[in-house]
């Protein structure tokens, strides 16, 4: 039986399924570009953990980017302990709690709220350490498609609109973030940063830093980074006391990690059934969310190739299908099927739910031809999630 039907021939054998496998040649790749970014418009990168997480790469990131961003205390300890650079920490809300696990590993906290601000700025004050502390505003502007990925949606809970700051003190306050794209271009960037400037541009000159969040695409082979790079050297003119940070999520990983899943159980239909070992819900759930539709080497959309099947997942979540996709050859139990792009948002997002084995976790450089298997998981893993 041919078990590499579907599967890219370049990867080495012996892979344990289900696998993520993070590619570090194409990983170093896209840490090259962004570093050619930093160094070109003369800004901070930060990695995003919220978009990926896997810290046996930190100390390889680590040599090329500023630092990370943390969405609270447990992201913080991970970059701290790991990452061993800049930590800069956001929150809809902070508890007080939270606030004393953050106080001594974070360098920049950003608050929702003036509420927020005004409730743990003496926790900041008190805690010896120099830590730089700032406002996440609502730039009042945004071409996100999906109500459900866009910041800045109607009654969004994220950033402080202007009209908020009315008769506010900013004393002690010494930066602001927004966050308002999702895996776009640099032209929208441009667009969301006019929007920013024209409601906030009053209290720049008194900052020390400005973070320009997330859903730059900047690895991404259809992204205008010379664009990006004259429109933030062209800020830095006008504000040049500012340090300006990105925080890119996707575009870090983005196009060098599989999901490799093997298929279980053929069920006739139309179309047939292929059952994998893997699970929408539970290892890549914005195909459920978004929805989203992963592609995969080998494949195509439906009835484009000779045999059309619908992939479907453990669980017992009615809906946990990944979606219909056609092949060359039929699939047959045995066969692997390799899912791409499925490094950011996806290990970070991954539940046990129904108790199905998480994936294990790898590296493969191919200059070197060396596979790590990082991580495997067992029944512990999921014990422990519970009580």
């Amino acid at each position: 039986m041919d078990h590499i039907v579907h599967y890219d021939p370049s990867l080495p054998a012996g892979i344990p399924s289900p696998c993520f496998v993070v590619d570090l040649q194409r990983l170093e790749r896209n840490l090259s570009i962004l570093d050619s970014v930093q160094k070109d418009a003369g800004c901070k990168i930060l990695c995003a953990l919220k978009g990926f997480a896997m810290h046996s790469v930190f100390p390889f990131l680590s040599n090329y980017l500023a630092g990370v961003c943390a969405s609270g205390p447990h992201e913080a300890q991970l970059g701290s302990e790991f990452f061993g650079k800049e930590v800069h920490v956001y929150a809809p809300a902070f508890s007080d709690r939270d606030m004393a696990e953050i106080l001594p590993i974070a360098h920049h906290i950003t608050f929702n709220s003036f509420r927020q601000l005004e409730r743990h700025r003496m926790a900041i004050l008190n805690s010896n350490r120099s830590i730089s502390y700032g406002l996440r505003v609502n730039p009042g502007y945004s071409e996100v498609e999906v109500p459900l990925y866009d910041p800045c949606a109607k009654g969004t809970r994220l950033g402080i609109p202007v009209e908020a700051f009315q008769d506010r003190s900013l004393d002690g306050v010494e930066g602001l973030h927004f966050h308002a794209l999702c895996e776009q271009n640099s032209g929208t960037f441009v667009r969301v940063l006019e929007a920013f400037e024209e409601r906030f541009g009053q209290w720049l000159p008194q900052m020390k830093w400005v973070n320009f969040g997330g859903g730059h695409h900047i690895t991404s082979p259809l992204y205008d980074r010379d664009l990006l790079a004259e429109t933030l050297r062209s800020f830095k003119g006008r504000y040049p006391n500012l340090t300006v940070y990105l925080e890119p999520g996707e575009a870090i990983a983005i196009n060098t990690g599989i999901l490799l899943a093997t298929v279980l159980d053929i069920i006739p239909g139309k179309p047939d059934i292929a059952i994998l070992d893997i699970s929408a819900t539970c290892h890549m759930p914005d195909v459920l969310e978004m929805p989203y539709r992963p592609e995969i080497f080998g494949a195509s959309p439906p009835d484009e190739r000779a045999h059309t099947y619908r992939l479907g997942g453990l669980s017992c979540l009615a809906g946990d299908v990944v979606g219909d996709y056609s092949f060359d050859r039929p699939l047959q139990p045995g066969n692997q099927i390799q899912f791409l792009d499925m490094a950011h948002y996806t290990m970070v997002k991954t539940t046990t739910f129904n108790g199905i084995k998480h994936p294990s976790i790898a590296t493969w450089d191919p200059r070197i031809g060396e596979l790590n298997i990082v991580r495997e998981f067992g029944y512990e893993d999921y014990k422990n999630r519970l009580s």
